[in-house]
């Protein structure tokens, strides 16, 4: 009963954060997608004219100046009025923040599990186990490599953070255009992989 308990705790748990963030990227609430949306744009942005060293260091010199100034602050404040209230971040030194045996074990499992999910994908892909697959994968990396000419990482992690905020909601208002649209662009896709693989010998997939 136990075990049940905590399984059913735990999908509790995911489910709310994926809520959680669903609601951040549909921005449900603006001023809080608002926040994150801006503090990250702002980070990559600051990554993009200064190190990582830097940046880490000035976050943790504004962090610092700002909790030194409150403790300061209210040490002044309990003086002057003569009352105990104690540390202001009290509540926040006593919460726990350690990670549990179960949580360490359960995003080590997630994390092995991807490791080795992807390292399966790669050798199939490389030693060309299904030679369709491969030469999109093939197309996809000489894609890249113009990309990568165009834009460097940090860039392209922008590019993505933007179009994690605003693509959903673009798609949420416009659904059925977009869908017809892809749906479109996959018919023509499939159409041209389906002629290569006819005209490729051993490119046909083995019918199950």
């Amino acid at each position: 009963m136990q075990a049940t308990a905590d399984v059913t705790k735990k999908e509790s748990s995911w489910s709310s954060w994926k809520g959680q963030a669903i609601d951040l990227l549909y921005w449900r609430n603006v001023k809080q997608s608002g926040a994150v949306f801006s503090s990250v744009l702002l980070l990559l942005f600051s990554l993009t004219q200064f190190s990582v060293v830097s940046v880490g260091a000035y976050l943790a010199l504004a962090a610092l100046s700002a909790t030194i100034s409150f403790r300061i602050y209210k040490s002044v404040l309990q003086a002057v009025q003569k009352t105990d209230e104690g540390h202001p971040f009290k509540a926040y030194l006593e919460m726990e923040i350690a990670l549990s045996q179960d949580q360490i074990s359960k995003y080590a499992d997630k994390v092995l599990l991807y490791t080795n999910t992807c390292m399966k994908e790669l050798r199939r892909l490389f030693l060309v186990q299904d030679l369709v697959d491969s030469l999109k994968f093939a197309v996809l990396m000489w894609l890249l490599t113009y990309v990568g000419a165009l834009f460097n990482g940090l860039t392209l992690l922008i590019l993505a953070v933007v179009s994690m905020f605003t693509m959903p909601v673009v798609y949420e208002k416009h659904q059925a255009q977009i869908d017809q649209y892809v749906g479109l662009i996959r018919t023509q896709v499939n159409s041209v992989v389906g002629k290569i693989q006819a005209k490729i010998p051993g490119a046909k997939r083995k019918e199950e």
